[in-house]
């Protein structure tokens, strides 16, 4: 993440340095009708920060596309992406001022002008952007997490299942998957290297993000979407916006999702009003269905120890899964020495690959559970309670606003300090 969001921010998915990246392999001549007899796949990019930039230019890359509409909530944003693009990727960006949309509906109608979308805004507005995109018979390639409760979980979920119906293909920002070192090391973690995985640790600790001031002339509205890393309806807290990551992996070695939650956490370090709503620590202990533990850590404080990796403990041995070592008892360690990707990269060129072969590709189910995985871990320290998969995912605790306008207001409002609620564990209950 940046440390500012400039108009053309730079993040882990900076454009300005992926753009050079070689495309892997070739992809082979489009046999949908969507082509109506042309090679090129249009795309539109919903969330024109930092981001979708990235992942805008990374579609690029792959031969055979032009990216031909925009939409972001602010003008500034999408002109900033937009010269961006256009300068690193030339007359591939096609985006008249016709096909600009400004404002808080303008996705659909930059959706409806493409046959693959790119849904990279705040993560709040995800389940009805990708509703939305599947209505209109769209691929997708969507960021992670893709809800921030679980009413948006459940909206994700049966939007896939439409998109399955209709042969859509869709890949969720989960880029770990397409990585194959990663790929490597689980696999041989499933096929009984360390034994039965009876605990993992996952960690995503780091000094934190960005902090953008509250203006005089700003609403509500515009704060907290300006600022959307600190609200809980636009981001999940930290926990899902970046630990998602870790706890997925924790998922796939295990092929499953958690059944329960339990952990604490708080706001320790950074209690200032700027830090909005969320936690800056977490600590959580999932459990899988086969009573194997999961112990996940994520952090927002400067000045400690830091790690982003996950582990795996077996009963024949360990795993650094993303060191992509495996160290079996009694025998050499093993350390993944094949083909090196870029899989932020690689996750484009794979979604490409399936939509111009036609072959079955949807992530969105897998993508929903790890979401729904980091948001059960939230639910679990925010209140201090033990919470079941089932009741977590059932919960009817909708954080989106009641209505979706600059003079609306969101949901959780600051005091005449301008300081937020922040939940308390043993207080805040599971709705």
């Amino acid at each position: 993440m940046n440390s500012s969001q400039s108009i053309v921010p730079v993040t882990r998915r900076s454009f300005l340095t992926t753009t050079g990246v070689a495309t892997v392999g070739a992809l082979s001549a489009s046999r949908f009708a969507f082509a109506q007899g042309s090679d090129t796949l249009k795309i539109a990019l919903v969330g024109c920060g930092g981001r979708g930039s990235g992942a805008a230019a990374q579609a690029l890359n792959v031969p055979g596309t032009k990216l031909v509409a925009m939409a972001d909530a602010f003008p500034d944003r999408l002109k900033g992406a937009l010269n961006g693009l256009k300068e690193a990727k030339g007359a591939q960006v096609d985006v008249p001022e016709d096909r600009q949309f400004v404002g808080l509906d303008g996705y659909k109608k930059a959706i409806s002008l493409a046959d693959v979308v790119i849904l990279a805004t705040p993560p709040g507005f995800r389940p009805s952007q990708f509703e939305e995109a599947v209505r209109q018979g769209k691929h997708v390639f969507a960021e992670k997490p893709v809800a921030t409760d679980a009413p948006g979980v459940r909206q994700f979920l049966a939007a896939a299942e439409e998109a399955k119906k209709k042969n859509l293909k869709v890949g969720i920002g989960l880029q770990r998957h397409h990585d194959p070192g990663y790929i490597e090391t689980i696999k041989r973690i499933q096929d009984g290297a360390i034994g039965d995985v009876s605990a993992l640790r996952v960690y995503w600790n780091d000094a934190g993000v960005w902090v953008n001031p509250r203006k005089p002339d700003q609403t509500e509205m515009e704060y907290q979407m300006r600022n959307w890393y600190y609200f809980v309806w636009l981001c999940g807290d930290h926990i899902c916006e970046q630990h998602i990551h870790n706890l997925d992996v924790a998922n796939w070695v295990k092929d499953g999702h958690p059944v329960k939650a339990r952990g604490m956490g708080g706001r320790q370090v950074r209690t200032d009003k700027k830090f909005g709503q969320i936690f800056d620590h977490h600590m959580v202990e999932f459990t899988y269905a086969d009573g194997s533990i999961c112990f996940s850590q994520c952090r927002h404080q400067p000045g400690c120890w830091s790690e982003v990796n996950e582990h795996a403990i077996g009963t024949r041995g360990s795993s650094n899964i993303g060191r992509y070592q495996i160290q079996p008892k009694g025998s050499d360690a093993w350390r993944y020495q094949g083909k090196k990707v870029d899989p932020y990269q690689q996750e484009h060129d794979d979604l490409f690959a399936a939509i111009r072969n036609n072959t079955t590709y949807n992530e969105a189910v897998s993508g929903a559970h790890s979401t729904m995985t980091s948001i059960l871990g939230r639910m679990a320290t925010y209140t201090g309670a033990e919470i079941t998969w089932e009741a977590g995912l059932n919960s009817k605790q909708n954080l989106f606003p009641d209505k979706l306008a600059w003079d609306a207001q969101p949901k959780d409002l600051p005091n005449a300090e301008g300081f937020y609620e922040i939940p308390v564990p043993g207080v805040t209950k599971l709705a």
